[in-house]
């Protein structure tokens, strides 16, 4: 058993960080930052990150110092490893080199829509889902080609969560018409998103609508996911409306499932059908059950 630090290399805040982790138990790691005097806040779900004034001293307390791939393969072999898209903190720089690439320049825009996806409140509706929907959308579009609205779509789907079925949608439509106006897009693509976002609210496109299609189908990818990462859904979801007392949330929960099983189709594009049907199916009456 050992904590390990790699070299400072990673620049944040004016320095350089390194990453400190257990090969053993968080435990481990824990301990030894308490002794060391790091503050909690620095921890970020399987490591510290501690600054480069701090080196020296950690490794004379006892961290081993190597390079940050072998820190990499000591964590994973740990199987105390968070995958990065499943740590909201790990998120800013892949969804703001999505966001770039279809709004260049509107750098306070996605700031206030990260925000707002990293409000404390969410476990399920936060930036993991968000990401989770994009990477949906690029298994079900042509990638030289992304539908900007739909993208778009997907960014301000839950743009508002208070947990009001129905109101969230509206309001999140409400403001991508507000902030896209004010952004500059042509004339009739903030309305189309909005009306892509509405959408969200039943998963219920009208037959031709492929650009509704593509954004409900990356919407509910989700319950076609392998059993833990469903699991984990569920759990997810739990938690964003742990206010509710568990029998009201049981009832509530197993009337959403059922009419998830009755929507005709699920899916609606044959790629998302291929990918997901069957095994949302199985998900789904799994719960249920």
């Amino acid at each position: 058993m050992a904590v390990y630090i790699d070299p400072p290399l990673w620049p944040a805040h004016g320095t350089h960080f390194s990453h400190l982790v257990s090969d053993s138990s968080l435990e481990e790691l824990h301990d030894f930052a308490a002794a060391a005097g790091i503050p909690e806040r620095a921890f970020d779900g399987d490591h510290y990150d501690v600054p480069e004034r701090r080196y020296d001293d950690l490794v004379a307390a006892g961290a081993v110092a190597v390079e940050a791939r072998v820190l990499v393969r000591k964590l994973i072999a740990s199987g105390l490893r968070i995958p990065a898209r499943q740590r909201n903190k790990s998120l800013k720089v892949p969804l703001f080199n999505r966001w770039d690439a279809i709004m260049p320049g509107h750098d306070a825009l996605f700031l206030d829509l990260l925000d707002r996806w990293s409000e404390p409140h969410r476990k399920y509706h936060g930036c993991t889902h968000l990401l989770s929907v994009l990477e949906a959308l690029d298994l079900l579009t042509d990638p030289a080609d992304p539908p900007r609205t739909v993208l778009l779509g997907a960014w301000f789907h839950d743009a508002v969560y208070r947990g009001v079925a129905g109101q969230d949608e509206e309001e999140s439509a409400c403001l991508a018409e507000e902030r896209l106006d004010a952004a500059g897009l042509p004339e009739g693509e903030a309305a189309e998103v909005a009306r892509l976002v509405r959408l969200t609210s039943d998963h219920r496109p009208e037959p031709g609508d492929h650009d509704g299609a593509l954004l409900c189908d990356a919407d509910l990818s989700v319950l076609g996911g392998e059993p833990d990462e469903y699991a984990r859904y569920v759990a997810d979801v739990r938690q964003d409306y742990a206010h509710i007392g568990d029998a009201d949330f049981a009832a509530g929960r197993a009337a959403v499932v059922r009419q998830l099983l009755e929507l005709d189709p699920l899916f609606h594009t044959q790629r998302a059908k291929e990918l997901w049907l069957d095994t949302a199916h199985r998900n789904l009456m799994g719960e249920l059950a």
